[in-house]
This record gives C-alpha cells, structure tokens and sequence, in this order.
C-alpha cells in the first residue's frame, strides 16, 4: 500500500535513510531486490520501498495465532516507524486514505 510522506521528510529517507529508520524502529533489516525487509512481534514480513520523495510502498504479513499482546506491541511499533517515515500520525494516515478511496485513486 501507498502511503504519502509528508513535505520535508523524503529528503531524509534517501539513501539508507530509510534502512536506518527501520532498524531502529523495528530491528535487523535484510533487501530483498529492491525493498527493505523486516520482521517484529506478530508481523511476519514488512516490506518497504521508498517510491519517491513523496511516497513509500508498506507491504505487511501478520501472525495471525499471534497473542494480543503481541499484536498490540507490534501495532505500536508499526505506527511509531510510519509516523518518523511519513510525518503522519496514524489518524493522519487514515484520513488521507479514506480521501483517496472516495477519490478513486486507490
């Protein structure tokens, strides 16, 4: 999925920005082709690929026998890494995606 980065932080994703954002928000990162990849608590796979200075593709794959625990660990660790890479909050994020959606550009 396509999430909008905010004016001003692209610049900062560029190069191993991004590698560097994920590993100290998530953990050990490995590529794959062209995309970082990560796995914490009850995900699976994270898959991230800076697109452009304004957009970033999040691929994501949970456990879903995973405890509540776990998934609410992994929910607040996912939000802390999308809101340092995008500038967005989590409402922030939604609100643009329900925007598009009704714009038919998702």
């Amino acid at each position: 999925m396509e999430f909008d980065i905010k004016r001003g932080h692209g610049a900062s994703l560029e190069g191993d920005g991004l590698r560097k954002l994920m590993e100290e928000n998530l953990g050990p990162v490995t590529e794959d082709g062209d995309k970082l990849v990560t796995s914490f608590g009850a995900t699976t796979r994270l898959e991230a690929k800076l697109m452009s200075k304004t957009v970033l593709d999040i691929a994501t794959q949970s456990d879903k026998g995973a405890s509540t625990e776990a998934m609410l660990e992994s929910n607040k660790r996912y939000n802390a890494f999308m809101q340092a890479a995008t500038g967005f909050s989590a409402k922030e994020r939604s609100k643009r995606m329900q925007k598009k959606a009704k714009e038919g550009k998702l």
